[in-house]
This record gives C-alpha cells, sequence and structure tokens, in this order.
C-alpha cells in the first residue's frame, strides 16, 4: 500500500502535467500569435491567489478514431471561481493549445457544472471561447454538449450576469451560447464569430471573403451588433470586463454595487445652458450631455460602435449605478431604425433584469422613414421598445433636451410607457411632428396657403404659428404629462433627488408565464 507521500508526490506529477497544458511547443504557437493562454488569463481575471479549480482531473471517454490513445489536459478546458476585485465569480476559459479547445462531452459537462454552481451561488459567470469547435470524434456527444449549456444559458438568464469573451475561434454550434449571454467581448484581430465560414461560404454561394471580414471583432461590432465590446488584446479584454462587473449586481435579487462618491451630487453644469445650438437642424454631441450630468470618470458604453444613433451606457449618479439610453443627435439626427431599436430594447430588458435604474435622454424626430426600414420590420423591431420599457420595472426618468416628436416620442420612455419622473429643457419641441410636415398636413393651414396671394410666406407664417404655440414643452407640461421645465444645468441635481426618492419604488406585474414580446 502506498504512503501518504507517495501519494501526494503522485498528486503533484498529475497536476504538473495537466498545467502544462498542450505542451511547450503549443503554448509558444498561442503567444505568437499574440494570444494568452487559458491559465494566463485566468490568472489575469482573478485576485490573486482566489482561483480555485473544479474537475481538473477530468478525462474524455472516446474510444472512436485512436481517441483511448489521447490525452487531453484538463480536457481542454478550465473550470473553477475566485474573486475578481473582491468579489465572487465563476469562470471558465477554453485551451486551445490541448487539442484546439475542442469541446466534446466531458469538456462540456464541465462546463455546465460551474453554470449550474453559479446559479445556485447568485454569482456572475464568464466563459472564455477560444474553441475549434465542437470534437468530431466524439459525434452525437458534442452536439449533446453544446445543448446542455445552451439550456443552461436560458435558465441563468436574468438570474445572474452572464458574459462571454470570444478571444480566438468561434464556430458554428459554438457561437450560440455567447449570443444568449448578456454580454459578449472580442479582441481585434485574434477572434472570430461565424456559423459556416468563408470556404464554405464560397462553395455554396460563391462568395469571396475572410476571416476578419466574415466574423471578426469589428464586423460583429459595427455591423451585426452580435458583440459589444472590440478590445485591443487579451489585457485589454480583462481590463474592460472587470470594468463592466464593477457595475452589476451579483444576481437578480441583489441591486448594483454603491461606489464613495467626490462628486458633489448638486453640482451645476452651466455648458449645458449653452449647449444645444440654436439652429433646430444643427447637431450636438449628446455624449457631452452625458458626461457631463454623471459623476466624473464613470461612463462606460457598450455597443459603442452598433446603431450609433442611440447611446447605451453604464454610469452613476450619486455613486449609484444607472443605465442610460440617449439619442444621438450627429447620427441619422438621432432617428430611431430597426438596429437602434434592437439595441436599446436589449439594454432596457438587461437593466431591468439587474435593478438598474434608468436614464433615457431624448432628442428624437421619429422612425427613420424609407423602404428599407418598413420591409425590414420597422414595426416590429420599433413594438419592442415600447414593449421593453412599459415591462420595466425599475426607476425610469426622462430628459428631453430638443426634439421628441410623434410615436418616437412616446416610445423613449415617456409617462405613457410607465417613466416615473420626466424633465424637459425650455427648447424642447414636443408634438406629434414637426412644423414643416404639420403645415402639410392641417387643413386649415393647407386651405390658407393655397388660397394667398403669396403661398410661400403664408407657409412660412403657419409654420412659425405653429411652433409657437405646439414645438415647445408646455403643453406637454399642462397635460402633466412632462413633470417640470427645468434649466439644463440643474439636470444633474434634479436627476439625482429623483433617484434618490424612487428607489424604494415598488411595482408588480400581472400574474403569467411570461408575455409575448415581439421578436
Amino acid at each position: 500500500m502506498k504512503t501518504m507521500q507517495e501519494r501526494l508526490k503522485d498528486l503533484a506529477k498529475r497536476e504538473q502535467k495537466i498545467l502544462q497544458m498542450g505542451g511547450a511547443e503549443r503554448v509558444q504557437k498561442q503567444h505568437d500569435k499574440g494570444k494568452l493562454t487559458a491559465r494566463e488569463r485566468i490568472a489575469l481575471l482573478f485576485d490573486q491567489g482566489t482561483f480555485r479549480e473544479i474537475d481538473m482531473l477530468v478525462k474524455h471517454r472516446c474510444v472512436n478514431f485512436g481517441m483511448q490513445n489521447v490525452d487531453i489536459p484538463a480536457d481542454g478546458v478550465i473550470t473553477g471561481h475566485g474573486l475578481v476585485n473582491g468579489r465572487p465569480l465563476f469562470a471558465f476559459a477554453q485551451d486551445f493549445t490541448s487539442r484546439g479547445g475542442s469541446l466534446g462531452e466531458k469538456h462540456a459537462l464541465k462546463i455546465a457544472k460551474i453554470m449550474d454552481l453559479a446559479l445556485k451561488a447568485g454569482v456572475p459567470f464568464v466563459g472564455m471561447n477560444d474553441s475549434g469547435g465542437a470534437r468530431v470524434e466524439e459525434g452525437v456527444d458534442s452536439l449533446f454538449g453544446y445543448g446542455n449549456i445552451f439550456f443552461r444559458n436560458s435558465r441563468a438568464s436574468g438570474v445572474i450576469p452572464q458574459i462571454s469573451l470570444i478571444m480566438g475561434p468561434c464556430a458554428g454550434g459554438a457561437v450560440y451560447s455567447p449570443a444568449m449571454t448578456d454580454y459578449v467581448f472580442m479582441v481585434k484581430h485574434t477572434s472570430y464569430m461565424f456559423i459556416t465560414g468563408p470556404e464554405v461560404i464560397k462553395s455554396v454561394t460563391g462568395e469571396v471573403t475572410n476571416f476578419e471580414d466574415l466574423g471578426g471583432a469589428m464586423a460583429h461590432n459595427t455591423k451585426s451588433g452580435n458583440a459589444h465590446f472590440a478590445c485591443e488584446d487579451d489585457v485589454d479584454t480583462i481590463a474592460q470586463l472587470k470594468t463592466l462587473l464593477s457595475y452589476l449586481p451579483n444576481n437578480n435579487m441583489e441591486d448594483p454595487p454603491i461606489v464613495k462618491n467626490s462628486d458633489n451630487p448638486h453640482r451645476l453644469c452651466p455648458e449645458l445652458d449653452h449647449i444645444v445650438p440654436d439652429n433646430p437642424k444643427a447637431g450636438y454631441d449628446m455624449k457631452d450631455v452625458i458626461k457631463s450630468i454623471v459623476d466624473e470618470g464613470t461612463y462606460f458604453e457598450p455597443h459603442e460602435y452598433y446603431a450609433t444613433n442611440v447611446i447605451t451606457s453604464f454610469a452613476r449618479l450619486n455613486g449609484r449605478v444607472i443605465g442610460i439610453i440617449a439619442s444621438q443627435p450627429l447620427v441619422l439626427a438621432g432617428c430611431l431604425d430597426i438596429d437602434a431599436s434592437d439595441k436599446a430594447s436589449r439594454f432596457v430588458r438587461f437593466c431591468d433584469s439587474f435593478n438598474i435604474p434608468l436614464v433615457t435622454f431624448v432628442d428624437v424626430p421619429g422612425y427613420l422613414p424609407g423602404t428599407e426600414q418598413e420591409w425590414g420590420g420597422i414595426i416590429r423591431h420599433g413594438a419592442k421598445l415600447l414593449w421593453c420599457y412599459s415591462e420595466a420595472t425599475v426607476p425610469k426618468l426622462t430628459v428631453v433636451t430638443r426634439k421628441n416628436y410623434g410615436g418616437s416620442y412616446i416610445a423613449m420612455s415617456s409617462q405613457h410607457l410607465g417613466a416615473d419622473m420626466v424633465f424637459s429643457w425650455p427648447n424642447a419641441e414636443i408634438a406629434v411632428m414637426g412644423a414643416q410636415g404639420a403645415a402639410n398636413i392641417i387643413s386649415s393651414y393647407r386651405k390658407e396657403i393655397k388660397e394667398a396671394t403669396n403661398p410661400d410666406e403664408k407657409r412660412a407664417e403657419k409654420i412659425a404659428e405653429y411652433e409657437e404655440a405646439f414645438n415647445n414643452p408646455y403643453k406637454a407640461a399642462e397635460r402633466g404629462y412632462v413633470d417640470a421645465v427645468i434649466r439644463p444645468s440643474e439636470t444633474r441635481m434634479r436627476l439625482v433627488d429623483s433617484l434618490e426618492i424612487m428607489l424604494s419604488k415598488s411595482e408588480s406585474m400581472p400574474p403569467k408565464k411570461h408575455g409575448n414580446i415581439p421578436l
């Protein structure tokens, strides 16, 4: 019988072999591509000395195609838990140096196990994806593995934050799990996602493309919207992940972490009294408005490169986390379109799931017109935003900075969709439509213009008349649809006070399994 010392030596030998991953040559190849190894990523993510590995000794049991003679350290994935900036986290990191990080039955079950533990513990879950895809030798067992992960992604959604880091290849069925998580980070030039690769596309359709153009970080950040962050390298990716985690609660039963705030909550923002141009057709950067109002240095923007006519951002007011949705007048004049509606809707839903109050800044002239938008389903996509704001029960605050017309007025967190407090700047134009359109539609205006000696002069007169009567915030304020017309410089103060008073808000929904959102 072996002594304890012999058994300890045997354990150390087994561990040492696994810690070498795919061996020095394959580790060097990983580094040559500008990528960290799975264990280096784990070490960078977790606070020093806090990571505890689970299932290090797991092995595959495949005997097809001579696989019984193939050793895959840790079965190609490192799983475990630890602390990130003192807060708990479960994570996995696929090891590309070990059989290309391919996913087989046991590899998948390791991931599923820590997903189960994360859900039980109410702790965020992070996946670092770097895999050649399904382990073909294991056949349908690999598909069984993917299905197990997808099922858990769905069950955990809205209960714990789930975040995916694409740090290498992610193709075929492997892309669906990241798509089911809350946020996706990609690394420029070293990561990609697609269902079918360039060679398959060429053989089927004749279209010629490459990995980067088809599924690289910027392709998914600008075109598809499948990714939320485009990072410079592995180190930058993990740094940005830590920033995101700092804004999120551990689970849906907790509030986001409060940070001690040195920024005066009642600080005035005098620059905002002059930020909106007198010319209603001139643009301004809504990000300047947001950054002036929120706690200094707290602006953090997912989907920075996608549907840029709408801004989504995390920030803090008086140390408390908020989610911001804002029109961007510099892009498409701030119009809502299909992609912007999807982007904002997804963000609203995420914030509501995790008890993050919503602040909406509005300068929207309407929905983007055109056959492409109509045939692409702007009605359905626009309805998502109406749905999500109506469904959200967190505190909802709205600031109208300039234009706010028609259906888009309703959609951008109006009082009619449950906004708790709506503020307007005195230059705001809250109406069914702009004066130019009104002059074409209102029958009495049209009649007067048609019968006038100088139609152009009469039209200008009627436009001015409409603007004076309706293109202001006071009609809405008279009806109680705007709670206060405020000086722009006072916006931070009013939002901080409103947020503090509404933090105890309690609102319940009618009993139901779930609604049928217009997907």
